[in-house]
This record gives structure tokens, sequence and C-alpha cells, in this order.
């Protein structure tokens, strides 16, 4: 039987790390799995709850988390309550959390009967982006999947750019809360001042671990060809590209979570296909 344990860790910044893990109780020395969110998300988004849950059933431990600064906080799990800790957010804040999360359950593998020289990470949209460049560096991670992953971190026009350094500040709307999320000039330096640490396509190409990018083609917030452009980089013998028809960038799934959809069961399908080969 598959339970959820839900615990928590302080980040870098004295910030809390939501945790979950999925797991059955009765199994020892389980493959491990990490998931990473996307931005504007949260471990609790939609179907992810769902996908842990049905990865789990595959004999693996499943953990999604979410990032300390992602605005949603351990008392109003499902809302963006914490719009201050969105703003002062950075890529580099995001990776500090997602190393956080993988040493602890290295560190604590036998407390959770867990295998720990068998880690996957999995990571949706800008999750994406963080799993890829931790895993180029990490010799602790096996394999890789990615979700409608981002390529690039810099995603901004010049226009965008000069408006946001003249205000200090830039308000993305969110369209399902109707709140205007604001993201400070900070998280520019940390672009600007880590060029080369995150850069995705160089973490990419010098993976030596199994990678399975899946992507929908008709994504309309990071669009395919990005996909594409992380299979171009890679190591073709050791990468798998599926781009699957007719799905945008959550693969039909909302939130909150009405069911799930033939696109995202191949999600599912492919995932637990690929780690049971790369983490047998």
């Amino acid at each position: 039987m598959i339970t959820k344990t839900s615990l928590s860790l302080e980040s870098a910044n004295d910030q809390e790390i939501s945790i979950d893990l999925f797991k059955d109780e009765g199994a020892s020395l389980l493959p491990l799995l990490i998931f990473s969110h996307g931005f504007k998300g949260f471990k609790d988004w939609g179907g992810f709850p769902y996908y842990m849950q049905k990865l789990a059933e595959f004999n693996f431990a499943c953990v999604s988390f979410n990032f300390s600064h992602n605005g949603v906080s351990s008392i109003n799990p499902l809302e963006f309550d914490r719009l201050d800790l969105f703003a002062e957010n950075t890529h580099s804040k995001e990776l500090e959390d997602l190393q956080n999360v993988i040493s602890y359950f290295y560190n604590h593998s036998e407390k959770y009967n867990l295998d720990k020289n068998r880690i996957g990470l999995i990571g949706h949209s800008r999750g994406g982006a963080a799993v890829i460049l931790q895993s180029s560096g990490d010799n602790r991670i096996k394999a890789l999947l990615t979700l409608a992953s981002v390529s690039d971190v810099n995603r901004y026009t010049a226009e965008q750019v000069n408006r946001w350094r003249q205000a200090g500040y830039i308000e993305i709307p969110n369209t399902r809360t109707n709140q205007m999320m604001r993201m400070n000039v900070s998280f520019l330096d940390d672009i600007e001042s880590n060029r080369d640490k995150l850069n995705i396509l160089k973490a990419v190409a010098g993976l030596k671990i199994p990678l399975m990018i899946i992507h929908g083609k008709e994504d309309l917030a990071v669009k395919y060809t990005e996909a594409e452009k992380i299979f171009s980089a890679s190591d073709k013998s050791i990468t798998e590209l599926h781009l699957i028809d007719n799905t945008g960038h959550t693969f039909g799934i909302e939130h909150p979570f009405k069911g799930t959809t033939p696109a995202f069961e191949e999600v599912i399908e492919l995932s637990a296909k690929f780690f049971r080969k790369h983490l047998p």
C-alpha cells in the first residue's frame, strides 16, 4: 500500500522546503525519484500528486517538494500566500533547494529504506532546468527525465529586461488566481552573474547519464522546439526524445485536479518504463 509522509527541511535562506514522500511502507531499498515543479507551480498542483502516487506503484519511492521561494507556504499549501518570497526567488536558490533535498534523502536513506545508489530526477518546465543543471555535476544522480522543460533560463526580451531594471521588478499575472506576482531584479542579476553555471545546453552536453525528454507538441508556454534543442545538445546514445501530439504544457492536466488524460497516462507509462530500465 502506498502511503504519503510529509516533512520539511530548512533552506539555505532559512525558509521551509515542504516535502511529500510516496512509497510502499512494506518495501525496502527502493530507488528514489525526486520531482521538481516549475514556475508558478507547487508540489500539490493538479496531477502532480497523482503522478507521484502512480510512479510509487511501480516500486519507486517518490519525493515531491516545494521550492522554498515558490510563494506557497505549508499553512496554505494550495495558495500563493507568500508572494514576498516569490519576489525574491532565483534559479540559484532553486538549485540550492534541490541539492538540499537530494542530500537529505541520500544521507538518511536507511531511515526511509531507500537505495541511495539509485536516484533519478524529474523536472517539469522550469523545474526541468533545475534537474538538468543539478545532474550535470552530481554523480549521485543515475537517470534524468524532463517534462516540458525550458532550454534556456534567459527567456526575456531586451525591452522586458530594460523595464524590469528601471522599475526594480516585473509583475507576472497569474490567470488562475488573478494575482500579480512580482519578481525582483535579483532574478535577473542571478542569471547574468551565473551565465555559465545556469547554461542548460552546456549542462546537457556534459551529461553522462540516461536522459528522457518528454514534451507536448501543442505546448504554448514552452514550445516543443526547446525539447529539440535539448536533444540536439545531448549524447544521442543515452537520450530519448518523446513528443506527444495534441497536448500542451501540462499534458491536459488542470488545477484543481479533474482527472487524468490519455496524454498524462502516456507520460506516466514512459516515465515508469524509463526508470525501471535505468534504475533496475
